[in-house]
């Protein structure tokens, strides 16, 4: 009996052209992420927390609260490092600052916004609807996160950007104000620590007449 093709040995036996023609593109694109997360289960390096987390129960995709800034969709596929295999119900938290580099539920404040956890699903993938966050100084842009499995935290780490993409969104309001970021990843130990360029998500435009950004990451642990 012939094996059943998963969806990565497709990807690599017809090729981008012949699946665009066949299944059409966002079929593609699913294939492609799919592809992308199986080759990059390795586990992914744990860096620092930061002063910022706060305890929280903030189950949402939508973690803007109103917060003004460019549209962020994050798509991470959350992966066991030994076998590639995606890991159901692992509960993704993010934090990060807003555009002009405040972060909520600190210093006395009672706001949470730009925080919040949400489920993977039987494919591992863990969806947030967020703003592209701003900076401050000493470091470069980022967004925190963690991952907690049967109740165990198996990962705390951080994601970043593609430099050239950051730098033209800073050029937009209401990032404008503040000027360029003042930390390269060149300049950002905590950057190099989580895997340098591995750790930054993979940025495309949304579609559809939407604004922002799409990012994907795969997200390898140890359970």
């Amino acid at each position: 009996m012939q094996s059943r093709l998963s969806r990565r040995d497709v990807l690599r036996s017809v090729g981008g052209v012949g699946l665009a023609a066949a299944f059409g593109p966002r079929a593609l694109a699913l294939l492609e992420e799919d592809a992308q997360a199986a080759s990059t289960c390795l586990l992914t390096p744990e860096v620092t927390e930061g002063p910022y987390w706060v305890e929280n129960t903030l189950t949402r995709r939508n973690v803007t609260e109103g917060k003004r800034g460019l549209p962020l969709v994050i798509r991470f596929t959350v992966l066991n490092a030994k076998t590639c295999k995606p890991i159901k119900s692992a509960d993704v938290e993010i934090w990060h600052c807003d555009a002009l580099g405040n972060y909520s539920a600190v210093n006395g404040a009672t706001t949470r916004f730009l925080r919040g956890h949400q489920k993977s699903n039987a494919t591992g993938k863990a969806e947030f609807l967020t703003i592209f966050p701003g900076w401050y100084r000493g470091r470069t842009p980022h967004i925190h996160m963690k991952v907690n499995v049967g109740g165990d935290t198996v990962h705390t780490g951080q994601i970043f950007f593609n430099e050239k993409i950051t730098t033209a969104v800073y050029k937009q309001a209401p990032y404008a104000g503040r000027g360029p970021y003042d930390t390269s990843h060149a300049r950002d130990n905590i950057y190099s620590q989580a895997g340098g360029s591995t750790a930054e998500l993979k940025l495309t435009k949304r579609t559809g007449g939407l604004k922002g950004y799409v990012g994907t990451i795969a997200i390898g642990v140890v359970i």
